[in-house]
């Protein structure tokens, strides 16, 4: 990165430290006028995760607390809205918590985490404890909401579920202004708490928390939440008649979570690696908000911090990084089950799905049905939608390279999870292939490509395709105890794609895929042997004292394959 250059911010979800240490920062401050002209009381935001919704919402509190700094947003296009930075930036106090950390093993647990959130939060205004403006009772309430022993936050039940509604009221009264709140990852306690078995215990928390503060508070100016999914109105919102949901499928706001195409380019430019937007574009676009097409952020930054230094990097799957992509595992074994291969195999080769979408779910039934599991993915980013049928049905791809190449990853994970299951298969398969049965390996091949979900990606190229049968090969030969199997491994003047070396038999076994574009197995079997032999793709087994070695050519196509074989013996 040169010298003078904007920083990339990796990581930083704070705007003030984005603006005050110079990190690059793309322009999002519009949602500021949007959400004063389009006025709502209450406004959630649904996001997947990585698409900026906590820089947003450190954004706004930036722009609406009091003491706002004004030199933060200078250049910025809400700079250039003068009335309404004269009417309400650094004009209101704010309440802005994070729910994100709210877990534990148990609700006690989770109950103690929300309680030390609630109280640092209330820890900023030290004030309120001797303000004039507040009644004595209502300085000990306060006093009550901070009070710690050995480390943890006592505040009673009662008062935790009144907590928010009581620090705003108390702030309004103090200020005499009405408070902004702002409750960031607002559905991460529930997803814990359905995890670990307190669902709905921690519904009844957060019930009573939300009704308390958003519900007819005259202290309350207007809020704003954000999060993966739209809970239930009937989980969490009972009564609550002022809310306005703002997902994925709707247009307002759709440019302020993720980056644009234009952003992107502009981005790219900056760091003068333009040459990266084709490998960008593929792998990290492919959303679509409303009627907006956005990329991940947190992919693109990720990315183009190393990209500046490294010309030749390839791209990255940052995405898995951030998650146990447990979504997909469960997506991909209810295959039979509602769900069909064909359907999953035709995500993966880059087609669309009609499947109607219910925004409006509860933890504890995502997973009672794939219906609502096509929602699960859509609202996490693991699937995204390409336009609407009738406003209930849309439908529904991969967004990109790096979502599908998780697709892939889990595919082959489950499928080698089942091989080691199923070890009569794998002992028949592995004695084929040690005796040069051909036609054998080709049957147990294809039994095993039908039992998977085969790959038919329109989107990559050749060499791309053969690596998932490769994979699929690897998976199989992994298991087979006293086998010293190498993949990609250089070999006097190429690379062989697997090696096998039988121990204490004296048998090796090289095997070349192709994929048959165009269904021709039989010549590219030939092709693979070929270059078995042109490349000399034996010497390695030679020179390690095998005495009969197997060239094997496997040629693919989708749930196809045709194995030829060649025997080469050496007398010891």
């Amino acid at each position: 990165m040169n010298i003078g250059q904007k920083k990339l911010p990796v990581g930083i979800e704070s705007f003030e430290e984005i603006r005050r240490e110079n990190f690059y920062y793309i322009d999002k401050t519009g949602m500021i006028r949007e959400l004063l002209q389009k006025w709502s009381k209450v406004n959630l935001f649904t996001r997947p995760r990585r698409f900026g919704k906590s820089l947003n919402m450190s954004m706004l509190k930036a722009f609406f607390e009091l003491g706002c700094n004004p030199a933060l947003f200078e250049g910025l296009e809400i700079a250039g809205e003068t009335e309404i930075c004269q009417k309400y930036m650094g004009k209101f106090p704010v309440i802005s918590i994070s729910l994100k950390g709210v877990d534990g093993r148990s609700f006690g647990e989770a109950s103690a985490a929300l309680r030390r959130v609630i109280g640092n939060e209330a820890f900023r205004f030290p004030y309120l404890s001797e303000s004039s403006r507040l009644l004595p009772d209502e300085r000990k309430i306060y006093q009550a909401l901070i009070d710690t022993r050995d480390g943890s936050f006592t505040m009673a039940d009662d008062l935790l579920v009144d907590s928010l509604y009581t620090l705003s009221r108390f702030l309004a009264k103090h200020h005499g202004r009405k408070v902004i709140l702002l409750i960031d990852e607002y559905d991460v306690p529930l997803d814990k708490a359905f995890q670990s078995g307190y669902y709905n215990e921690m519904v009844s928390l957060i019930r009573g928390l939300f009704n308390n503060v958003l519900k007819t508070n005259e202290s309350l100016q207007f809020a704003v939440l954000t999060g993966c999914l739209r809970i239930s109105k009937e989980s969490i919102f009972t009564g609550l008649n002022n809310l306005n949901v703002l997902s994925v499928t709707d247009v307002q706001y759709e440019e302020y979570f993720g980056f644009t195409d234009r952003e992107v380019q502009e981005m790219l430019g900056y760091y003068h690696i333009s040459d990266a937007y084709g490998a960008v574009k593929a792998w990290y676009d492919g959303y679509r908000f409303g009627n907006a097409e956005v990329y991940c952020p947190w992919d693109v930054i990720c990315y183009c911090s190393k990209r500046v230094d490294n010309p030749n990097l390839f791209p990255q799957n940052y995405w898995s990084n951030t998650s146990s992509n447990e979504i997909i595992r469960r997506f991909i074994r209810m295959t039979g089950n509602g769900l069909t291969k064909s359907e999953v195999e035709a995500l993966v080769a880059g087609e669309t799905l009609v499947k109607e979408i219910r925004e409006d779910l509860t933890y504890n039934s995502l997973y009672d049905s794939i219906d609502h599991l096509w929602s699960l993915l859509l609202a996490t980013g693991y699937l995204t939608q390409r336009g609407t049928l009738d406003g209930r049905s849309y439908y529904l791809a991969i967004p990109n390279m790096e979502i599908r190449s998780l697709f892939k990853d889990q595919i082959l994970s489950l499928f080698k999870e089942n091989v080691q299951k199923d070890g009569k298969r794998l002992a028949a398969f592995c004695e084929a292939l040690k005796t040069g049965d051909a036609p054998e390996v080709e049957r147990l091949f294809t039994d095993y490509l039908k039992q998977t979900i085969s790959i038919r990606d329109t989107f990559v190229r050749r060499p791309t395709k053969e690596n998932f049968f490769h994979g699929i090969l690897l998976g199989i030969l992994g298991f087979k105890d006293g086998w010293f199997v190498k993949s990609n491994r250089e070999s006097e003047e190429g690379y062989s794609d697997i090696l096998v070396k039988i121990e204490d038999e004296e048998i090796g076994l090289l095997i070349e895929v192709k994929y048959a574009q165009r269904g021709e197995l039989e010549s590219a079997c030939q092709k693979a042997l070929q270059q078995i032999a042109e490349k000399k793709y034996a010497a390695e087994l030679r020179e390690e004292g095998c005495h009969t070695i197997y060239h094997y050519g496997i040629a693919c196509f989708r749930k196809q394959c045709r194995v030829a074989v060649e025997k080469e013996t050496r007398q010891g």
